[in-house]
C-alpha cells in the first residue's frame, strides 16, 4: 500500500481503462461500434471512482467492449489489459455484507 486504502484491483482497472480509452481516442479508423466501446469504457472509469465495482457489471461492460472493438487488432493489447484487470475481481458473491 502507498498510504491509501484503495483496493489495488480498482487501481489496476482504472489504469487499464484509462490506457485503452487513450488508445481508442488515438485510433484513426472509424468502426460501427466505436461509440459503444467509448460509452462502456466511460462507465468502467466511473465505476472505479465509487469504490469496488460490482463484478457482474464489470463483466457485462467487458463483453460489450470486446464485442465492439474485438476485431481491431491495434487495440487488442489494451483490451487484454482491461480483461485482466476485470479478472482480478473474480467471481462475485451471491449476497452482500
Amino acid at each position: 500500500m502507498t498510504g491509501s486504502d484503495e483496493d489495488p484491483r480498482v487501481a489496476e482497472l482504472r489504469t487499464a481503462v484509462s490506457r485503452l480509452r487513450r488508445e481508442l481516442a488515438a485510433h484513426p479508423a472509424e468502426f460501427p461500434d466505436r461509440g459503444i466501446a467509448e460509452d462502456e469504457l466511460a462507465a468502467l472509469a466511473a465505476m472505479t471512482i465509487h469504490g469496488v465495482p460490482e463484478t457482474p457489471r464489470l463483466r457485462r461492460s467487458l463483453l460489450l467492449i470486446a464485442g465492439a472493438i474485438g476485431s481491431v487488432s491495434a487495440l487488442s493489447r489494451g483490451l487484454s489489459a482491461v480483461r485482466n484487470a476485470v479478472d482480478l475481481f473474480g467471481e462475485s458473491p451471491r449476497g452482500r455484507g
